[in-house]
């Protein structure tokens, strides 16, 4: 299998195994945020919510498209990273495997809601930061950084806004809803009005669904960065795309730059020119004795991606120069051409995002009490009401979607909903009305989570390194 020798095919099949328990890990640890309010207000009895939540994630992470998982694997500039060592590519992914687990595992056995998604992105940041320290690393920077503040940014506006407009809809719900019920603490046995009933468990759904679009997606990064960084010969390219499709859009770039009068042209501008005009030239030299993408040699192919992204860098620095003087119809063209290129690049098989889904919705069946009990009676002074846990959940939903679907970006729904639900006790009776324990507890673990998972991140790669 991939020609590789048994004790790689071991590692690859046991790095695989830990990527699926990592999403396995996520979807317990994460499943209460989408059932916490259906539960606790009897909306939905806790076995049931849970394997419909299950459903939902699983359904999410195949609607989810794989918009946030390539935002993971480019957090690393892998093409740097790996070397002719294949046992290289083996110690960065164990590490970050391993030190993601660890933290996740450690949040929920103390039933903090702590973040997946921190702790992954911080695990991948600490591998490239350890990378950049060693004596042979000869290829600069060995983190995104521009994507990693892109990401960074999201992880941290997001709750924000889980927090302000719960706040809002909350005010809302008092100012125009004339039936006081959902205000109320929930019966202990008794479930809520049907209409109420309705809500919530639509907006349990939403919750799963757009959960699953959003984590499944980084754990089908995560699995990408599996397969690039062990064997990136089988995986550097999508093999279902038209192999001869991919050379027609190189050439199209190819005239498309050549058309660029560089007279008066910045020396920057210059550079990102002979840059991108080497990287056709190498691309047309494989496939010149080539002829299609099939008939191209493994390493060459692995070649070849390396060539579309640093492509793809340099035609977005040259479409955003003032100085660079093309019609609006070639601009158009090297932007489609170009997207074009990154279809053979940012993909993923059917069979790894099925197993990532697979392994999110068993997950999410399990272990789900610790935490539910957190964010359903700790982190506020009272019981939560149906308005305060379907206003929590429905503005959850809204910042995933728009996250997944519009902004590619990923983002933690448990930091999301837990601020969702803060905000929902402070909109009833202050700041007052939360428990300060709960909360500085929450906000220790979120505050830990990305230096913690650096630095064991960091530390596993160092030592799995030296021991490789």
């Amino acid at each position: 299998m991939f020609g590789l020798p048994p004790e790689l095919l071991f590692l690859l099949i046991l790095c695989l195994v830990a990527a699926c328990a990592f999403e396995f890990v996520n979807g317990f640890h994460d499943t209460a945020n989408a059932v916490a309010t259906v539960i606790y207000t009897n909306a939905l009895r806790p076995w049931v919510a849970v394997v419909w939540s299950a459903f939902w994630n699983f359904i999410g992470v195949f609607a989810g498209g794989i918009g946030v998982a390539m935002g993971i694997v480019y957090l690393l500039p892998i093409e740097a990273l790996i070397d002719q060592n294949i046992y290289h590519g083996i110690a960065m992914i164990g590490a970050l495997l391993l030190s993601a687990i660890i933290w996740n595992l450690g949040t929920w056995y103390y039933g903090l809601p702590s973040s997946s998604s921190h702790t992954l992105i911080g695990s991948i940041l600490g591998v490239g930061i350890a990378f950049s320290l060693l004596p042979d690393n000869t290829s600069g920077a060995a983190v995104n950084w521009d994507e990693a503040i892109k990401t960074g940014m999201s992880l941290i506006v997001s709750p924000l806004l889980g927090f302000t407009l719960t706040v809002i809809l909350m005010f809302l719900l008092k100012r125009f809803v004339k039936n006081k019920t959902i205000f109320k603490e929930p019966h202990k046995r008794k479930p809520p009005p049907l209409w109420i009933r309705l809500i919530l468990v639509l907006t349990c759904t939403l919750v799963s669904f757009f959960h699953g679009s959003n984590d499944g997606q980084k754990g089908v990064g995560l699995v990408m960065l599996i397969l690039i960084g062990i064997v990136p010969f089988h995986y550097a390219l999508d093999r279902k795309k038209d192999p001869i499709a991919i050379v027609q859009s190189i050439n199209q770039v190819d005239q498309v730059i050549g058309k660029i009068d560089t007279t008066n042209l910045s020396s920057t501008d210059l550079r990102y020119i002979n840059s991108a005009q080497g990287n056709i030239a190498q691309m047309q030299q494989l496939f010149q004795s080539s002829g299609n993408l099939h008939a191209l040699p493994d390493k060459s192919k692995f070649l070849v991606r390396k060539n579309i992204l640093l492509l793809n860098k340099d035609s977005e620095a040259l479409l955003k120069s003032p100085d660079v003087s093309l019609s609006m119809a070639d601009r158009e063209l090297i932007t489609s051409n170009v997207k074009g290129l990154r279809s053979y690049t940012d993909y993923a098989p059917t069979w790894v995002i099925f197993m990532i889904a697979l392994s999110l919705g068993i997950g999410t069946m399990i272990g789900w009490k610790r935490i539910v009990k957190t964010i359903g009676e700790k982190i506020g002074k009272e019981h939560l009401t149906y308005a305060q846990g379907a206003s929590a959940e429905l503005m959850a939903a809204g910042v995933i979607g728009f996250s997944t679907f519009v902004f590619k970006l990923p983002v933690s729904t448990t930091h999301i909903l837990s601020s969702g639900i803060a905000g929902s006790m402070v909109a009833n009776r202050g700041v007052k009305n939360l428990n300060p324990s709960t909360v500085r507890n929450i906000a220790l673990a979120w505050v830990l989570t990305l230096p913690v998972s650096m630095f064991l991140a960091g530390t596993f790669f160092l030592l799995f390194r030296w021991m490789l």
